[in-house]
C-alpha cells in the first residue's frame, strides 16, 4: 500500500462514493476517477451507460470491462478512484486494489440506499423493476459486505452529508494524505 497509490473508494451503491470522491479528490489537489464513466468511455461507440452495457453485455460482460478498468486505475498515482458498487466484490478486483492503494469502504443501510435511489426506481439495474426493492438490496448488500469488510477502513455515510463523510474520509487518510 503506497501513500501516494489510488484511494479506492468502494461500497454498495449510493454510499456516496462519486459524490465524496470529488470533494475528497479536490480537498487533497488529486485527481478524480469515476471507475463506471471510464467504464462507458471505453465502450464508446457501443454503449452509453452502465444500464446499457448490462443490457447488451451481461452482467459478466460488464464486470470483464470493470476489472481491466481496475487494473488501468491501480497505476495510477494521487487519484480518488469512485469504484462501482459491485467493483470490489471479485476477487482479483479487491485484491489489485488492496495491493496497489488505499481501500476505504462508504457504507450504509438498505433503508437509506433505497431513500438515496428512489425506492427502486434509479436506472440502477440491480434494483430497477424488483417487486421489493429493499430486500433485494438487503439481500445483495448481505452478500456483498464479506468484501466492504476487507477495506483497510470505512466510514459510515447515514445520516451525514458528502462533505462531512469527505473530512472524515480525510481524517482517516492521515496527514499523509
Amino acid at each position: 500500500m503506497t501513500t501516494d497509490g489510488p484511494l479506492f473508494l468502494v461500497g454498495f451503491m449510493a454510499t456516496g462514493k462519486t459524490t465524496v470522491g470529488r470533494i475528497v479528490a479536490a480537498r487533497l489537489g488529486w485527481m478524480f476517477v469515476d471507475l463506471d464513466e471510464a467504464i462507458v468511455a471505453a465502450a464508446a461507440g457501443q454503449h452509453g451507460s452502465v444500464a446499457a452495457i448490462f443490457a447488451a453485455e451481461g452482467e459478466a460482460g460488464f464486470r470483464r470491462r470493470e476489472t481491466e478498468a481496475v487494473r488501468e486505475a491501480v497505476a495510477l498515482r494521487r487519484t480518488v478512484v469512485a469504484t462501482g458498487g459491485g467493483a470490489a466484490c471479485r476477487e482479483p478486483n479487491l485484491s489489485l486494489m488492496l495491493g496497489g492503494g488505499r481501500v476505504l469502504a462508504l457504507v450504509a443501510t438498505p433503508e437509506e440506499v433505497l431513500r438515496r435511489t428512489g425506492g427502486g426506481v434509479s436506472g440502477r439495474p440491480l434494483l430497477d423493476g424488483r417487486a421489493d426493492p429493499l430486500a433485494a438490496a438487503a439481500e445483495l448488500l448481505a452478500a456483498r459486505e464479506p468484501f466492504y469488510a476487507r477495506a483497510h477502513h470505512r466510514v459510515d455515510t447515514v445520516g451525514k452529508t458528502a462533505e462531512a463523510v469527505a473530512a472524515e474520509v480525510i481524517a482517516v487518510l492521515g496527514p499523509g494524505a
